[in-house]
């Protein structure tokens, strides 16, 4: 745990930067990176600013990527050195910031629609023995009549058409997955599935608890959230880079009960931290503000925080907040908050906590586009009760009596975060923080100024090098 909140430093700074296996080869940078369809993209918006944003393991091909798009486009290429969230995500905030006019987005995607600029998704076709992963299909599903849905990671989306091929004549009720980056286009028909970037027709009476699911891609956060979501069908996967077909074994009741877990600790939070992870997914403004109004009618005081990436180190720093709540793409929002000081949950996980109209269905939401009005699962709050009328409830894990009901909305003009405290003798009265009320509390404040109490110096010679080997360090001062 101690780790987990302090580090030295010391592997960062001596870690090198090396090509990962996933970068594609040398030669064939032209066909991974998908130049052609690139260049056309830019040269039809007409974009003379472009960012172009990689993941760690391809930063390697960035500078040779830049200089070819720049050759053939005529445009300026901006590469996004760090992202300031997931790397799934478009780093909208960064580009702007370079004052790019579109966005080249490489590597694996969480496909979330962006708000403002225009995107391209580039995967990088990542190579996949179509035919070991047929043959793997057949070893997990014997039975030709087999309804199975197939899932791919974006990487290996390319070779699901020669996949299908190969497939489709000997099981007649299997369904592929088609890519949808940015909003679908039309409503949705009945019996149409739109989730994740994905989206495919399910033609059974009994919906898709009547299907198996395949996916296609080494495990990570993309197969645990589709998981989650699809708990009630059974997964199977393909895994390219080792060739092995398996039957997935995750508990997925054991990670419910986790996440239930933690909505009955949401219920008994009475300060919740809002981490912004996202400033690029369309309705993050809508969610934070549904979150908001959800936690003040549910009588609890919450603040937001932008943190970038968040880590224990950042949020134990918050020590007034009982659990935070991670905005984010479906893929970040499952944050493992084991080594964390306050637990991390979900929008759909708050909701559960503190909407009494919301039920348990055991439909498990990650994306939290879900909740918003005019969305699939979207619930209203209901009337305030009473607090007279209010049915008791007792925390199942301190064993105390709660509130669990929604009260009005409060009606003062001031802003929900502050409230009246005395000025000075005059009886003045002024608005205060909640934060710097707890502030005042505290023992420990942080380092303390004491103007006019320090004697002045004058400016001294400080150490040399870097914090991790000082050239004066191991020998006696002077």
């Amino acid at each position: 745990m101690a780790t987990a909140f302090s580090s030295d430093g010391e592997a960062a700074l001596r870690r090198e930067l090396r090509a990962a296996a996933a970068a594609a080869p040398r030669g064939d940078l032209d066909g991974f990176y998908e130049m052609d369809r690139a260049a056309a993209f830019v040269r039809d918006g007409g974009f003379r600013k472009v960012a172009l944003q990689f993941p760690d393991e391809l930063l390697a091909d960035a500078v040779e990527v830049a200089a070819r798009m720049e050759a053939a486009t005529g445009a300026e290429m901006y590469v996004l050195g760090d992202t300031t969230y997931g790397s799934c995500c478009v780093d909208e905030v960064a580009a702007e910031h370079a004052g790019a006019e579109a966005v080249l987005h490489y590597g694996p995607a969480c496909l979330s629609p962006c708000r403002k600029l225009p995107v391209l998704h580039i995967f990088g076709q990542q190579p996949v023995d179509v035919g070991r992963c047929a043959e793997a299909f057949r070893e997990l599903y014997p039975e030709q009549q087999s309804r199975v849905v197939v899932l791919s990671d974006v990487v290996y989306a390319h070779a699901m058409g020669e996949l299908e091929q190969q497939l489709c004549p000997e099981y007649p009720n299997i369904i592929f997955s088609r890519l949808v980056c940015g909003d679908p286009p039309g409503p949705a028909v009945p019996g149409e599935e739109r989730k994740f970037g994905r989206q495919f027709l399910v033609e059974a009476a009994g919906g898709l608890q009547d299907y198996a699911m395949f996916y296609v891609g080494a495990e990570g956060l993309a197969l645990t959230s589709f998981m989650l979501t699809w708990n009630r069908c059974p997964f199977s996967s393909f895994n390219p880079i080792t060739g092995c077909g398996r039957h997935e074994t995750l508990n997925v009741n054991r990670a419910l009960m986790r996440r239930l877990y933690l909505v009955e600790r949401a219920r008994d939070a009475g300060v919740v931290g809002i981490l912004v992870g996202t400033l690029g997914v369309a309705g993050y403004l809508t969610v934070l503000q549904h979150l908001r109004e959800l936690l003040c009618r549910a009588g609890k005081r919450s603040y937001t925080l932008a943190v970038g990436k968040p880590n224990p180190a950042k949020l134990a720093n918050f020590l007034e907040v009982d659990i935070f709540v991670l905005v984010a793409c479906a893929q970040n929002s499952l944050l493992d908050s084991s080594d964390f000081y306050r637990p991390v949950v979900t929008p759909y996980e708050l909701e559960l906590a503190c909407n009494p109209a919301r039920e348990w269905t055991g439909n498990y939401l990650t994306d939290f586009q879900d909740l918003l009005p005019g969305a699939c699962a979207h619930v209203e709050l209901p009337l305030a009760v009473p607090t007279a009328e209010a049915v008791p409830d007792v925390s199942l894990i301190t064993g105390k009596m709660r509130a669990t009901h929604l009260c009005d909305p409060p009606t003062s003009q001031l802003p929900p975060s502050t409230v009246l405290a005395c000025r000075d003798q005059t009886r003045a009265l002024a608005e205060i923080s909640p934060a710097a009320s707890f502030l005042e509390s505290r023992s420990w404040r942080g380092l303390e100024q004491q103007l006019g109490q320090t004697p002045i110096s004058k400016a001294v010679q400080g150490r040399r090098g870097i914090a991790i080997a000082y050239e004066d360090e191991g020998c006696e001062q002077p």
